[in-house]
């Protein structure tokens, strides 16, 4: 289970963040700070898929690398299994499989020296190790290109790499931020697979898309993040009803209007 509660985050602005930002009328900028995530909750369970929506710069990426343990948070909770994640950030690492979409591969190595370098970063042994990568090379259709070096690796190979890295520990959560994004059909196809194994596993993933599509095919719930705040958290079936409309695009953009007029 992953549990996060009251989340906030600010950035100090620099001279010309100042400049530029003097007739902004976004909210969250007061006097030398940046509050990208202002008070953000929601809660995944064993099995659930979250889908986290929000527009471009809604403090949805802020909040993943919050839980991920790339960013300590100036306030708020977040737990996953039972552990805080802000009081023992590195036996939380080891339960999370984090894809961040500013990850990189390193060029010069393989698919597979990428994927089983993090498999021995988190302490995997040579034989567990071997044996987690070749399933994720099945599950991800992987085969053809794990002897490639990255650097000669498509995006949508690059991606599938950058997953199985993320789990190669076979994490307790996993937390994906926007992995379809720039895939052809194939590959997207290959994704939303992947995720609907991890949850028919039991395992809790936070889904980070711009897709309502794929939103509707894997979630169970929703989070909805606005200008760093929570503003809809509910079942897909609560969200349909907030967004009075059975059209998720639609029902999303409703209750983004709903929340600026208030």
């Amino acid at each position: 289970m992953i549990e996060v509660a009251g989340l906030k985050k600010r950035f100090k602005l620099t001279k010309d963040h100042k400049i530029d930002k003097q007739q902004s009328i976004d909210p969250r900028q007061e006097a030398d700070y940046f509050h990208s995530v202002r008070d953000v909750s929601f809660h995944c369970d064993k099995g659930e898929v979250l889908g986290l929506l929000g527009p471009n710069g809604a403090g949805k990426t802020t909040t993943l690398r919050m839980l991920s343990t790339a960013l300590l948070p100036d306030q708020g909770m977040i737990q996953v299994n039972g552990v805080d994640v802000v009081k023992d950030p590195l036996l939380a690492r080891k339960k999370i499989g984090f894809l961040s979409g500013s990850t990189g591969l390193y060029g010069r190595l393989t698919a597979k020296e990428n994927i089983e370098y993090f498999g021995k970063l988190h302490g995997m042994n040579k034989k567990v190790l071997k044996i987690r990568a070749e399933e994720l090379y099945e599950m991800l259709d992987m085969n053809s290109f794990v002897h490639k070096r990255a650097e000669h690796l498509s995006t949508g190979m690059k991606q599938k790499t950058n997953i199985a890295r993320a789990v190669i520990h076979s994490p307790e959560v996993v937390v994906l931020d926007e992995p379809t994004t720039g895939l052809d059909i194939m590959a997207t196809q290959t994704v939303i697979k992947f995720i609907q194994d991890l949850k028919s596993q039991g395992t809790p993933v936070i889904f980070s898309t711009h897709h309502l599509d794929e939103i509707d095919l894997l979630c169970e719930r929703v989070s909805v993040i606005n200008e760093g705040i929570s503003c809809f958290n509910g079942t897909l079936a609560q969200f349909r009803e907030t967004g009075n409309s059975q059209i998720l695009n639609e029902a999303f953009l409703n209750i983004l209007q709903e929340k600026s007029n208030v």
